[in-house]
């Protein structure tokens, strides 16, 4: 005859805090989300199978004839205004519940770890806070448990509680091994006993827990988590998938980095880096943050470093220290550790993508590298990790190291490295550039004055120059004829230039070159220094801070317009032509540089009428 345990009689007794009342507590205080009660009676669910299904491992337990059919069923009755969560984990005794469930306290889980501590981690134990299943009297007026034990000869037993220390356990009426859960909603809360709020909320915090979850009959949650997995098991169709599962009518996203990391922290996760429609756009990252695939919060923040705040994807780790309502994370030591493995991991990924598979690695660095460049700049250790898979796009649309670039036209450069912010408004002098063989860097970032002056501090040796900030000697017509002095002004005839258009334009500066093109009669050259602390400027007060006031204006004398200007000097019938050319020369310079205050542009449309009108008169 088979020995009864623990026969539940009548009792009743006062549940024991060290608090005169736990439940207002509980209701205003400790759970930010009132709806985190479901996250948290799933949990329990969980961890009653995992448990029983480590006990029938180890011998403790006999194993059931159907091993395989684990699940958790919650049941909505809007009749009765009822929320009931059923799984067939390992039941609770009487003692148990007086234990586990009256003690508020004390943490099942941890006892239950520390008896039968595997090392398995697959299947850990979720539950942290012995609070958890107290989380259902935010939304009820009274909750029963109804359980059965795995332990031969035990018997059912019902407590009840009506959200005041007073309890009662009674024999129950469960006839299968496990556990209910039924909650008695307030009559504020029946947006509980509604499938579809019900089915979201399981999505929304359970979708990755490893058993069938049902309500009302129909499966709710995915079930596979895909950080578990291991990452030569999994095809990029894979990843693509979970992508867009996780953030449905996303494009692909550019790559993505599998973490599985056991040491010093415990972690995994899968982290993607998006496509962004334009890279200010920093606030598009969401990281699921899952402690043992319950999902936790996506305040991640402080995971990340400040310049992958754009990564989405999920980390699951039980080691990420949590507040007591799993809601935010805790400062931490590791919390920094996480931050600083994240960052590189992203830098040995974007290594391994340029080492073994260049042409793919290309076609992402224009969506990712403001993001680079951020981080180098911040993080010194993110520098030294990354700066072998640092490329450059050229305006020929090329990609290339700064070694590549310096040993390609070492002949015409002598370490410098010239670039470009405009590929439009600099065309002239990237053509310039392209004439003589020179390549040009396009470095249109934002970030990029002060990333040149980053790089440079790095590289001692280095010097970037952007194309308009002076006159190469490559671009010089050296076999152009001595300039002759003129006997009657004791002047050359760029000096003779210059004061032309000083004369016509103003209190400018002006040099006179012989440019191996004939296509340019004018240019505007800028210091560089001063044009970093200009766009500088600009980008700290996150607006445009006006007109370069310090330029040099460059005359090409082997353009045929300034050509037939010369042949005008001593024609005084043609004064007005040459300050109508002198002036377009200037605003022309201007303009394709993007230079020309809006003030003058009218003036400017009323000239280019009038050289027109001119032209088309026929003389």
């Amino acid at each position: 005859m088979t020995e009864v345990k623990d026969k539940p009689t009548e009792e009743k007794g006062t549940i024991s805090v060290n608090m005169e009342n736990i439940f207002p507590i509980i209701k205003k205080w400790l759970y930010s989300d009132k709806d985190i009660f479901i996250r948290e009676l799933v949990s329990n669910s969980v961890d009653a199978i995992n448990k029983f299904k480590h006990l029938v491992l180890i011998g403790e337990a006999k194993r059931p004839e159907n091993d395989s059919d684990y699940s958790i069923q919650i049941s909505l009755d809007k009749s009765l205004k009822t929320l009931t969560f059923s799984d067939n984990g390992l039941g609770l005794t009487g003692e148990e519940v007086k234990k586990y469930i009256n003690q508020v306290a004390f943490s099942g889980a941890t006892e239950f770890l520390k008896k039968y501590k595997s090392g398995n981690e697959d299947e850990q134990i979720i539950g942290h806070f012995g609070l958890g299943f107290y989380s259902s009297f935010m939304v009820s007026k009274k909750v029963e448990i109804s359980s059965l034990s795995y332990q031969e000869g035990s018997e059912p037993i019902k407590w009840e509680c009506d959200g005041t220390p007073e309890f009662s356990i009674t024999q129950g009426k469960r006839k299968t091994r496990g556990t209910d859960i039924t909650l008695f909603l307030n009559d504020d809360e029946l947006e509980f006993v509604e499938t579809e709020r019900v089915t979201h909320l399981i999505k929304t915090y359970c979708d990755f827990l490893p058993y069938r979850i049902d309500v009302d009959g129909m499966v709710a949650n995915k079930q596979k988590a895909l950080w578990n997995e291991q990452p030569h098991s999994l095809k990029k169709e894979d990843y693509i998938d979970f992508y867009n599962y996780l953030y449905p009518y996303t494009p692909e996203p550019l790559f993505w980095i599998h973490m599985n990391i056991d040491y010093p922290f415990n972690l995994k996760g899968i982290l993607y880096f998006p496509q962004l429609t334009h890279e200010l756009d920093v606030n598009k990252g969401h990281i699921k943050l899952f402690c043992n695939n319950v999902y936790v919060s996506e305040n991640t923040q402080e995971l990340l470093p400040r310049f992958l705040t754009i990564l989405k994807g999920a980390i699951d780790s039980a080691d990420i220290p949590l507040n007591v309502s799993r809601s935010m994370l805790q400062n931490d030591p590791n919390v920094r550790k996480i931050a600083g493995h994240i960052a590189k991991k992203v830098a040995d990924r974007l290594k391994e993508m340029n080492r073994n598979d260049k042409e793919a690695y290309n076609k992402i660095w224009d969506g990712i590298h403001p993001f680079v460049k951020v981080g180098i700049m911040e993080d010194d250790k993110f520098y030294d990790n990354v700066k072998d898979a640092l490329i450059f796009k050229t305006t020929e649309d090329e990609y290339v190291t700064i070694e590549e670039y310096l040993e390609k036209n070492k002949e015409k450069t002598d370490k410098k490295v010239y670039y470009c912010s405009d590929k439009l408004s600099q065309a002239s002098y990237i053509q310039l550039f392209k004439s003589q063989g020179i390549d040009v860097l396009l470095l249109d970032s934002y970030i990029d004055s002060h990333f040149v002056g980053f790089l440079e501090m790095k590289n001692r040796d280095v010097k970037f120059s952007r194309i308009d900030s002076g006159i190469d000697n490559n671009f010089l017509d050296k076999e152009s004829k001595a300039e002759v002095i003129d006997p009657k002004t004791n002047k050359t005839s760029s000096q003779t230039l210059e004061d032309i258009f000083k004369t016509n334009i103003g209190d400018i500066k002006v040099e006179v070159k012989n440019l191996k093109s004939t296509d340019i009669s004018g240019m505007i050259v800028f210091d560089e220094q001063m044009r970093r602390i200009h766009e500088m400027s600009s980008m700290m007060q996150q607006k445009e801070i006006g007109v370069m006031k310090d330029f040099t204006l460059v005359i090409n004398s082997n353009s045929p317009i300034i050509e037939n200007l010369k042949k005008m000097t001593y024609d005084t019938d043609k004064s007005n032509e040459m300050s109508l050319i002198c002036n377009h020369v200037y605003e022309l310079a201007l303009l394709s540089q993007k230079q020309l205050p809006v003030e003058k542009m009218q003036s400017f449309l009323e000239r280019s009428n009038k050289i027109l009108e001119l032209l088309s008169t026929n003389k």
